[in-house]
């Protein structure tokens, strides 16, 4: 047998729990109260637990309780048991309500969303302080994994709650130079280059495409990629042009290094959300990453 295996327990937790505080106060109806169910529930759980162990550990005498030998020597591991779990739940509690906030999201919306907004953060204030880490996988929040996270879908995840930050638009970005170019020569340009397109945006790009005004643009190759901030990496280098959200992309563009190549837009359907557990609603470091965000998203490409 492992010896790190703990050993399984014999006893209902509820009926250990329903002795331990009986015992405590040498009361069912104080036990009663403290763990706000009937007395009648409690003495069943009482009576539950010593048939489970065949042994009697309180007794009546008179209108008090008393203890048995056998229920003196329990009730005490038991008082320290429970006391150390309350300190445990307690203290991850207390390290959740305190301390840097935990803020997953993806890749591209942490390079070309949050980090040029980042600036005008307010770390300085008390209540603002966040760790960041970046994942292409919804981290279980629920599981303790982070605090919040940015997510892009429809809004609806299950026990959370989900503020919007915008919804999502896609168009196609490229280098500078080829948005200068006459609408021939740029849609010629792109039919030697290739399309650099996110795995997750192939339905985006069909719809994009069949809806251009003047007909769809054909690219010399598509080359799939495992994210848009990857495709927009290489259209900023100059290898291609890909097709992007347009509130992701849009402080590249405004910055010089990109551009959008036609004024023709597809709404995704979806959108990008700030998303936390239920619990951590009225939790102050989240109301004001929220109050922040939204603000953020409001201001345009400069937040």
């Amino acid at each position: 047998m492992d010896k790190t295996t703990p050993d399984r327990l014999t006893a209902p937790l509820n009926a250990l729990r329903a002795f331990e505080a009986a015992a405590r106060h040498l009361s069912i109806k104080q036990a009663a109260l403290e763990l706000g169910v009937t007395p009648s529930a409690v003495s069943h759980q009482l009576r539950g637990l010593e048939d489970r162990l065949g042994l009697t550990l309180m007794r009546r005498v008179g209108p008090a309780l008393e203890l048995t030998e056998a229920g003196a020597r329990l009730a005490p591991d038991l008082t320290a048991g429970f006391a150390r779990i309350t300190r445990a739940v307690a203290g991850l509690k207390e390290d959740r309500g305190s301390g840097p906030l935990r803020l997953s999201m993806l890749p591209t919306f942490a390079a070309h969303w949050l980090s040029p907004r980042l600036t005008r953060y307010p770390f300085e204030r008390a209540g603002f302080d966040l760790l960041i880490s970046t994942t292409q996988e919804a981290v279980d929040l629920s599981a303790g994994v982070a605090d919040v996270a940015v997510r892009h879908g429809a809004g609806a995840w299950e026990g959370t709650r989900a503020d919007l930050l915008f919804d999502e638009t896609v168009g196609l970005f490229g280098m500078p130079a080829l948005a200068g170019l006459p609408a021939a020569d740029m849609r010629a340009r792109i039919g030697g280059m290739t399309l650099f397109l996110s795995q997750y945006r192939k339905e985006n790009f069909a719809r994009w495409n069949a809806t251009l005004p003047g007909g769809p643009i054909r690219p010399a190759a598509v080359l799939q990629v495992d994210s848009s901030g990857l495709a927009l990496r290489a259209a900023m280098d100059g290898a291609g042009v890909a097709l992007a959200g347009v509130e992701i992309a849009g402080f590249d563009a405004g910055t010089g290094r990109l551009a959008e190549l036609f004024p023709h837009r597809v709404p995704t359907g979806g959108g990008y959300y700030l998303v936390y557990p239920e619990a951590l609603a009225r939790d102050r470091r989240v109301r004001n990453l929220c109050r922040w965000m939204t603000e953020a998203a409001g201001q345009g490409r400069l937040g």
